[in-house]
């Protein structure tokens, strides 16, 4: 263990009082392939712990390393594979939501280059939506005016195969893909959100992430590493996506 880590394992041994197995984090990393996934990659097989990479479509095939990158998560054990869509809607959501059509078209031909059959996992582009057979929960940053107009969308989505899942927390990029708030802040919010409870299932809370944030550049493979050991340290599990609607 680096010196770091073991300063960090003693301060939280002190501060932070341990957890129970009934405090289950879901990590969730979208739009890979991109630089940062084999790092991503490299952290879940060191640190055994399940994830899953919600992949775009069109990154997937853009290049060899692309599609040896997603072979190298589906042959992980810990790791899933999900649909991000195959357009990731070209970043014009509304525009994306006003063809019912389109978007199921666009997520089954991302099941095509991905390789998946139904039943697939699944996260929309743009939109913190759940359809899964216990739930069913909408984008609540969206107007009520354009959550009733996608939620057509939503809904053959799900009826083609898909379980869809949102997220409950962020750690947040800029535009360069840096991360926003340091480990321990990012661990801190996750300390708060468990205290007041406020998740879509109880206990447990999905993180999304996003490939570009663990580059090299932003030394993320250290930053991942460090997130998993303090959370670690704090007692809290980690889940696969399939268990999420147990």
């Amino acid at each position: 263990m680096t010196p770091f880590r073991l300063v960090l394992a003693a301060v939280l041994m002190l501060t932070v009082p341990a957890y129970g197995a009934d405090r289950t984090i879901y990590l969730t990393f979208d739009d890979g392939p991109l630089s940062g996934t084999s790092n991503i990659l490299d952290v879940l097989e060191a640190e055994q712990v399940p994830a899953t990479m919600f992949m775009v479509g069109m990154h997937a095939q853009a290049s060899a390393a692309s599609k040896a990158l997603v072979q190298r998560a589906k042959q992980l054990p810990l790791a899933t594979l999900g649909n991000h869509s195959f357009s990731h809607a070209n970043n014009h959501y509304q525009h994306y939501y006003a063809d019912t059509e389109g978007v199921v078209a666009d997520m089954l031909r991302a099941n095509e280059v991905l390789g998946l059959k139904p039943v697939v996992h699944a996260r929309l582009p743009g939109r913190d939506v759940f359809r899964l057979p216990s739930m069913s929960k909408n984008d609540t940053s969206l107007g009520l005016a354009q959550e009733g107009q996608e939620d057509p969308d939503y809904e053959f989505v799900a009826a083609s195969g898909f379980y869809l899942y949102g997220w409950d927390h962020e750690w947040v990029h800029k535009d360069s893909g840096e991360p926003v708030q340091s480990v321990d802040h990012l661990v801190s919010e996750i300390d708060h959100l468990f205290g007041y409870g406020r998740f879509v299932k109880p206990g447990r809370l999905i993180l999304l992430m996003h490939d570009e944030m663990f580059q090299d550049g932003f030394d993320g493979k250290t930053k991942l590493t460090n997130l998993i050991t303090a959370l670690k340290l704090r007692g809290y599990a980690f889940g696969a996506i399939r268990s999420y609607d147990e």
